[in-house]
């Protein structure tokens, strides 16, 4: 085979690569109901990026998951930086029954929440910036309310990503705090969600949609080695 022929072989396999990664990075929308994000390995790398509906001030927010994991160490949940702080709204799980909410680079733990290993816990954050009132559920019960960052909003196009902690806007990411597990029904509100709301969430009730990340209708890019697959194989045998 001549040289030229050979060469433009080569150049069309490298365009044929760059174009599967482009595919792979591309942000999709997709009705993911019934479906989770697997995050198989730990990695400074895997990550989803989310696309918000609206880069809205925020001055209140409601943050609701599900995660299933048996990872002992700490692990970020929910993770949005912001132009000037790399934690704008962050839901980091410090270890069992232990979470941390921080906003605006001001934190605060809670403590005494009880969730499972290996099972689906559902996990909802709120915070109001007019009072500074923040609360976290897990799977249902409430955690003591604290306050943080009174006063204060989220503005600037925000960067959402499950699978790690943003150190700075969009990146810097450390294999410590990735997550390992799945992870299911992301949502968020530009509003603090009642108890009730919270309640048909939590126990798979009718509830209205987060109208800034909607699971339902979710516009996502995957990075790396993470799969979109059915939740179904996270059920135990036998389970309806």
């Amino acid at each position: 085979m001549p040289c030229r022929d050979r060469d433009m072989i080569r150049e069309m396999k490298g365009l044929v690569v760059l174009f599967s990664l482009f595919l792979l990075n591309a942000a999709e929308r997709q009705d993911l109901s019934g479906k989770m994000f697997t995050f198989p390995v730990e990695s400074n790398t895997h990550h989803v990026v989310l696309s918000p509906e609206t880069n809205k001030i925020f001055f209140a927010v409601t943050v609701c998951l599900r995660a299933f994991s048996d990872i002992s160490r700490a692990q970020s949940l929910f993770s949005l930086s912001l132009p000037s702080t790399a934690n704008g709204f962050l839901i980091y799980k410090q270890k069992q029954g232990v979470y941390l909410l921080n906003i605006l680079d001001k934190d605060d733990t809670f403590w005494g929440l009880q969730d499972e290993s290996n099972a689906w816990n559902s996990v909802c954050a709120t915070w109001d910036a007019s009072t500074g009132l923040a609360q976290l559920w897990v799977d249902g019960i409430p955690s003591s309310r604290k306050g943080i960052k009174a006063g204060s909003s989220l503005a600037g196009a925000p960067k959402i990503i499950l699978g790690q902690e943003q150190d700075s806007y969009g990146g810097k990411f450390d294999t410590a705090q990735s997550f390992v597990g799945m992870l299911t029904d992301v949502h968020m509100w530009d509003s603090v969600l009642s108890p009730h709301q919270i309640a048909y969430y939590t126990y798979g009730g009718t509830f209205q949609p987060g109208n800034v990340l909607n699971w339902n209708s979710l516009e996502f890019s995957r990075n790396g080695y993470v799969v979109t697959e059915s939740k179904e194989t996270s059920h135990k045998a036998g389970s309806v």
